[in-house]
């Protein structure tokens, strides 16, 4: 059977499988699934529906679109959906009426967020930078946004769920040293009278490896996609699956003689005489021209290299003397159980890491997804 032109394939069961492994190791601390950049390329709707059958209550998502995008095809208000990078010019008004908990670092946030509050209060997590230097409030404003929380929460617009604040990941040491700052200005808020219920500071590298980050809630990303972030440690060293799997078929074929230059540039000639296998799949696809002489694709099970530079829609495989033919499935990366490179072998070869890789899986390439649970089925 011929193969698709491309296509990712992106295996629910085994994210719900995931989710399950994950819970087990934070027990019994809460999950939060985080689904930026649309649920890392595989597809938001049907990821946090997935979620939600294993039993995840908070979802974290970058940005009140996103959330607001949940709500409206069905993802209730059972399910916490966390916001933390808002437009300057966003009205939070939808945002509070659906009970979306927004993430807030200054004064002017938080202003805009009380002037959307009609009937209900707003959900607010007060962030700390601790020194990543991207979200949350500095040591240095950290009392002003505290005294103007407070003031809120006293007339009724907000209520304050959680702190929270991100690691820099670069040794422990310096995330130990975040740690205690962000310890030290959550105390001081609560000090100054603030009731903060949660709080969250580990994501999934901080999360599997400081279990004293834990706290009240891990956020996880990656690891729920089967891409552990640990140097050296595999998806499968960790007992997780892959998720998604790039795919194309072969679209054509031409024998050539030894010596011929393949594609822009002439980077490849062959040495021999043999056979190139064409692959609709290119950089716009979210296929770096570094990947030459990097990667390998699997056709049949066994891995060839990329030949020749990579275009914009397609690559060269030299397949030599081999029965590859029209139609034939090249697996660019998956579990593995075919052969391929899984997505944390391209990081290492692209000198990257594997969520970029999943991200980068272009618009055009269509999200299949294998697993799905219609409504009627959930528990």
């Amino acid at each position: 059977m011929s193969a698709p032109l491309r296509e990712a394939v992106v295996d629910l069961d085994a994210y719900r499988s995931n989710i399950d492994r994950v819970r087990d190791w934070m027990d019994p601390v809460e999950v939060m699934a985080i689904m930026k950049a649309d649920a890392y390329g595989h597809g938001i709707e049907e990821v946090a529906r997935a979620a939600v059958d294993a039993g995840i209550r908070w979802i974290g998502v970058l940005t009140v679109e996103a959330a607001l995008r949940l709500r409206s095809v069905g993802i209730g208000e059972d399910v916490r959906l966390f916001t933390w990078q808002h437009d300057a010019g966003l009205d939070f008004r939808d945002a509070v009426d659906s009970g979306v908990d927004l993430g807030i670092s200054n004064v002017d946030e938080l202003a805009r967020i009380v002037e959307a509050v009609d009937q209900r209060p707003a959900r607010v997590h007060l962030g700390v930078d601790s020194g990543l230097h991207r979200d949350g409030a500095t040591a240095e404003d950290w009392p002003t946004l505290v005294q103007a929380a407070l003031a809120a929460v006293r007339d009724g617009s907000i209520e304050v769920v959680a702190a929270y604040t991100h690691l820099a990941e670069a040794s422990d040491d310096d995330d130990s040293a975040a740690v205690r700052t962000f310890d030290d200005l959550v105390e001081a808020a609560e000090d100054a009278g603030l009731d903060i219920r949660m709080r969250h500071v580990a994501a999934s590298l901080a999360g599997l490896e400081r279990p004293e980050f834990r706290y009240d809630m891990v956020r996880m990303g990656a690891n729920l996609f089967g891409i552990p972030g640990a140097d050296g440690v595999s998806a499968a060293d960790l007992g997780l699956r892959p998720v998604m799997t790039v795919e194309a078929s072969v679209a054509k074929t031409k024998r050539v003689p030894v010596g011929t230059g393949v594609s822009y540039d002439y980077t490849y000639r062959t040495d021999t005489e043999t056979t190139l296998a064409l692959v609709p799949f290119g950089y716009a696809d979210g296929l770096p021209r570094l990947a030459q002489d990097r990667i390998e694709v699997a056709i049949n099970g066994v891995r060839y290299p990329v030949a020749g530079r990579i275009a914009m829609d397609q690559f060269l495989v030299d397949v030599g003397d081999d029965d590859v033919r029209v139609g034939d499935t090249v697996v660019l990366f998956g579990t593995g159980d075919r052969g391929e490179m899984t997505v944390l072998e391209w990081g290492v070869a692209l000198d990257t890491i594997g969520e970029e890789i999943v991200c980068r899986i272009g618009g055009r390439v269509p999200r299949v997804h294998v697993g799905e649970r219609h409504t009627d089925d959930r528990p």
